[in-house]
């Protein structure tokens, strides 16, 4: 993986993010050239030098975007006003990933991001539609892509991680989706994005009341095809897509675009000596996530999130895709989350390579290789076409 930060994992990770889903690069090492020094603390969530650095250098560099997008605007350029609101976006939300969600600019930064984006979507007439998602007694909000073609279309449920967002999601994956005849619905379910940040509702291990709730909404909709919804998610979502699988019987087929076959044991691999987190800044952000006071408590929950018990009740179709390199959870997740969905009719373990790319933490070095595969493979299942439509 290039790593801009050598000594700074997460932030090299960041910047491939920035890099895979849109950023240009020239704008990304302006952001990053000032903050090498920072990056070495190597207190990243806990030191509020780096945080600040971090924080302040992206916003910088969003401002400036959004500025250029807002000229563009004023003269009736849409679509280049659009592409830079699409930038400018994305820049926002990488700069309100690494303070405390205690702080109270990183709320500020991302509903700009979020407004940056939704407008960057509609300027470039993307077909979207911003939707809410009834979900006991609220909503989950989340984006909906139809694919062109037929009047109906099979479409995935895309569920996050630990801490990504539906904007961010469908820089990286949506449009392969639409290409290949599958429409989307991609999803700030509890625990990330807007359903955490604006609505407070935490995540959890039951993962499959969310994913129903998407299944019920998607049912009401005349232009999908009801008898191929799957489902797909990324990171920790390689627990909630495979656990909402085993619980839901309408998914068609399920993809875990990176395996956790074990979250808790992830998590107390994270451990040091004493049973805190030894990364900083780990502990108050998984506690946000889950809804818990102290680290002890989000234990007990991270805890019961295991595909253990329940991978055998997986009986629609299972793509397992996971790096060799991945450096934050090993390939031994993706082999017994295969091995265990014993009933699974149609189940494969996709290893990417060092050699070919897409090695790194859900691909992070090389997305584009582990797009492909997952969007071809969802395509064949559902009724798509990986030749293009």
């Amino acid at each position: 993986m290039f790593e801009y930060f050598p000594n700074n994992y997460t932030w090299s990770l960041a910047v491939m993010s920035a890099l895979n889903r849109g950023g240009q690069i020239a704008e990304i090492d302006e952001a990053c050239r000032s903050l090498k020094e920072a990056a070495g603390i190597k207190a990243l969530g806990g030191d509020v030098v780096a945080q600040n650095a971090w924080f302040e250098s992206w916003t910088k560099m969003a401002e400036r975007v959004e500025r250029l997008a807002q000229a563009d605007e004023q003269a009736g350029n849409l679509l280049s006003a659009g592409r830079k609101y699409l930038r400018c976006g994305l820049y926002f939300q990488l700069a309100e990933r690494m303070p405390s969600h205690k702080d109270p600019r990183r709320i500020v930064a991302y509903k700009k991001g979020i407004a940056a984006y939704e407008k960057g979507l509609k300027f470039r007439k993307e077909p979207v539609e911003y939707v809410q998602v009834p979900y006991e007694g609220t909503f989950l909000p989340a984006i909906y892509m139809k694919a062109p073609g037929a009047e109906k279309s099979p479409c995935m449920v895309h569920f996050n991680g630990l801490d990504l967002t539906k904007e961010i999601v469908y820089s990286a994956i949506a449009d392969e989706f639409k290409r290949r005849g599958v429409s989307v619905l991609i999803v700030d379910h509890p625990g990330v994005g807007a359903a955490l940040r604006l609505q407070n509702l935490p995540s959890g291990p039951d993962t499959e009341r969310s994913a129903s709730a998407c299944v019920d909404y998607l049912e009401t909709r005349s232009d999908v095809d009801v008898n191929n919804i799957g489902i797909i998610a990324l990171s920790l979502g390689g627990y909630y897509a495979p656990r909402a699988a085993a619980f839901e019987p309408r998914f068609k087929c399920c993809v875990a675009w990176g395996a956790i076959f074990d979250y808790g044991h992830a998590v107390e691999s994270r451990l040091k000596g004493n049973g805190e987190p030894s990364v900083p800044g780990y502990a108050e952000h998984v506690n946000w996530v889950f809804g818990t006071d102290s680290f002890p408590e989000t234990l007990k929950i991270v805890k019961q999130m295991t595909l253990e018990p329940i991978a055998h009740q997986i009986r629609c179709s299972l793509l397992v895709v996971h790096g060799e390199n991945d450096r934050q959870i090993p390939l031994w997740h993706a082999e017994k989350t295969i091995e265990a969905a014993v009933n699974s009719p149609d189940k494969e373990l996709k290893v990417f390579s060092l050699f070919d790319g897409g090695a790194e933490h859900c691909g992070a070095d090389n997305s584009t290789m582990v797009v492909d595969y997952m969007t071809d493979w969802v395509a064949r299942r559902l009724g798509g076409n990986p030749q293009g439509i």
